[in-house]
């Protein structure tokens, strides 16, 4: 079974990076590239207001709908409120996970509402920072989620909650010989050295890209093994060292004087 790959572009907002996403969109249209994108509700992180406010922004959110584009719902104000890292335990800070159910349910229905508001229908979660647990899991299933855009694991699999699972590993694009492999972008302070990269790995892999509703048709009910769960641990633990290596490093790499 040859490898797969998916294309996520997180933090979509009103003031995301413009400048960038509007080169980037063409290619994706250009090349029949149906990417996830991941849409902030009613986002209130000041660090990814980096352009003016899009007043077209919902418009052009439904543009995308109409274009078979997957739109998940990414958080709802993407704000860090806890420094619990969830299930996964990926980033010690999370806008869900740790919160008493209450609390995540006002959150998750308030950004179904905007959703909902604005036209947009989506089944699939994408947590900011990976972090949420299983009260999130369980709201977000009675609220009519189905898929979460999340996890090393190689093949997406259907959770003891009726959840299916599309894993998310890859943040740039890698070689892998078989499974899913969902990449995730986050364009904001991206210039033209990474657009012009973006481009030319988007033609070289381009007959491996796929799109969210034929990878989830093909794994429709899939039950995860030992097999997937090991393979994610030790995805997991060899993307750890690779961090910590790097972070040993930083202090020895040459920087130039300024």
């Amino acid at each position: 079974m040859n490898a797969q790959y998916l294309l996520r572009f997180d933090d979509i907002c009103p003031g995301m990076n413009w400048r960038v996403w509007d080169e980037l969109e063409r290619v994706l249209y250009d090349q029949e590239i149906k990417p996830i994108l991941a849409v902030i509700p009613d986002n209130q992180d000041e660090n990814l207001q980096v352009c003016a406010p899009n007043g077209s922004f919902w418009n052009r959110v439904r543009d995308y709908q109409r274009s078979g584009w997957t739109l998940a719902m990414h958080g709802w104000q993407h704000r860090y409120v806890t420094k619990d890292a969830g299930i996964l335990g990926i980033n010690n800070y999370s806008e869900f996970a740790g919160l008493p159910r209450v609390e995540q349910e006002q959150k998750l229905t308030s950004g179904r509402g905007v959703f909902e508001q604005e036209g947009i229908d989506s089944k699939v979660w994408i947590a900011p920072a990976h972090a949420f647990d299983k009260v999130t899991i369980e709201i977000l299933r009675d609220l009519g989620f189905r898929y979460i855009s999340d996890g090393f694991f190689p093949l997406p699999h259907v959770d003891e909650f009726g959840m299916t699972w599309v894993p998310q590993q890859l943040w740039s694009f890698r070689w892998r010989p078989f499974g899913t492999w969902t990449i995730c972008f986050h364009i904001n302070n991206w210039g033209p050295s990474e657009i012009l990269e973006f481009k030319k790995s988007v033609e070289c892999y381009r007959e491996k890209i796929s799109d969210f509703d034929t990878v989830t048709e093909r794994y429709k009910g899939r039950r995860s093994s030992v097999v997937d769960d090991a393979a994610a641990q030790a995805y997991r633990s060899a993307a750890s060292v690779k961090a910590a290596m790097r972070r040993l490093a930083a202090p020895f790499q040459f920087r130039p004087a300024v």
